[in-house]
């Protein structure tokens, strides 16, 4: 089972936008505990794979080590992590895309803390 991690920023920006449908949103990003293939996949930087979740009208992006996801079966991807990094709506999501890829670009997976 992967382990699913998401920022405290987004969290935050989560809660204050969605109030009770927040626990709907993080039902489904923790549903990626149990199916890790799960989403649609946008981008790879230095073999991290860059993904989304959609809700409504918003996506959620998350990182992941794509060597991991590739060549482990469900039963050894006990040590995977995924990270939610961003949120957007449809109108800024090429934004979003554009800021991950250039934060894994020059700080790698550690510059979402």
């Amino acid at each position: 089972m992967a382990k699913v991690s998401i920022l405290e920023s987004l969290k935050n920006e989560i809660l204050n936008k969605f109030k009770g449908e927040s626990k709907i949103i993080f039902r489904l990003m923790y549903s990626l505990e149990e199916n890790p293939n799960k989403g649609k996949l946008l981008g790879n930087v230095g073999g991290i794979i860059i993904k989304e979740l959609r809700y409504k009208n918003f996506r959620f992006y998350f990182i992941t080590d794509g060597y991991k996801l590739k060549l482990f079966n469900q039963d050894s991807l006990s040590d995977l992590l995924i990270r939610f990094v961003r949120m957007s709506d449809k109108k800024d999501q090429q934004e979003a895309i554009n800021e991950i890829k250039k934060i894994l670009i020059k700080l790698g997976a550690d510059g979402f803390k």
